[in-house]
């Protein structure tokens, strides 16, 4: 169910505490391990905690706050840590940051996550850039009575990523020397990580890479408009046949190995997007 009166809430409370957002502003929400980034925005910090009805982020690396500050010009509010799931909080309350940014007046929004590579031909280590995806959670945040408002009540989902924010990270990617993929992710409900028959199921669907956020994000905010570039920080090769252990600690120690190359790649990016690109 869309709680829109916590949402409206949410968005009057950071309109009044941040002031009004430039036409061209650009949102960031960094995953796993992805924070450090932010850090050197400067300009405004504001805690989740202090926001009306926003959820408390409980995931190791995830700082809780949001950041307003610039990059090459351009206006930026980076959420510096997401809400999940696995958790326990519903659909709704998971989008609560991207729908508030949106009633904003915010219409390019960027979606990181640390994510486990299925493709075997993409590298731990490696960016991937978002072309599609595939919600695998059994959940979504448009259940309920829809808000008109918002936007439509089935909204085309044939191009939730834009193509033209894709093509200019790829080609600062490649100017920046950085090898970066392109692939299919696919959100789970997780908390626990995938096993190899799992893995195998995955890969058949055609997904290149598997995480645990995202989707959920990236639905909403299609929904109400917002244009979107998707980056996955790939922390861990998931391989079926010959598949080792991993944990949280070591997603996060590989994303803040990623973390310099998303940071510059981010940098790179921010800057060329247009305002409404598809």
């Amino acid at each position: 169910m869309q709680n829109t009166l916590k949402v409206q809430q949410a968005a009057d409370w950071l309109a009044a505490r941040l002031g009004p957002l430039k036409a061209d502003a650009v949102g960031v929400i960094l995953g796993t391990g992805l924070g450090r980034w932010a850090d050197g925005l400067g300009g405004q910090r504001v805690l989740y905690a202090d926001i009306p009805g926003f959820p408390r982020s409980t995931v190791e690396s995830h700082a809780g706050a949001l950041i307003k500050g610039e990059v090459g010009g351009r206006q930026v509010l980076a959420f510096s840590g997401r809400f999940h799931l696995y958790e326990g909080y519903a659909p709704d309350e998971v989008c609560l940051a991207v729908r508030s940014l949106s009633l904003l007046g915010l219409s390019t929004l960027i979606i990181t996550n640390a994510a486990g590579a299925l493709n075997p031909q993409f590298e731990t280590g490696s960016l991937m850039v978002i072309t599609d995806h595939i919600n695998f959670t059994g959940q979504t945040p448009l259940r309920g009575p829809n808000v008109e408002s918002w936007g439509e009540r089935f909204p085309d989902m044939s191009r939730v990523w834009s193509r033209t924010y894709a093509a200019i990270a790829l080609t600062e990617a490649a100017r920046l020397g950085q090898r970066v993929e392109r692939g299919v992710y696919v959100q789970v409900m997780g908390p626990q990580l995938e096993t190899p028959a799992e893995t195998r199921m995955l890969r058949a669907l055609g997904a290149d890479a598997v995480g645990m956020s995202t989707v959920m994000e990236a639905i909403a905010a299609h929904h109400m408009g917002v244009h979107l570039l998707g980056i996955s920080c790939l922390t861990n090769k998931n391989l079926p046949d010959c598949m080792g252990e991993t944990s949280l600690s070591e997603v996060i120690a590989q994303a803040e190995k990623a973390a310099g190359r998303l940071a510059e790649l981010l940098s790179a990016v921010i800057p060329r997007l247009p305002a409404g690109a598809d």
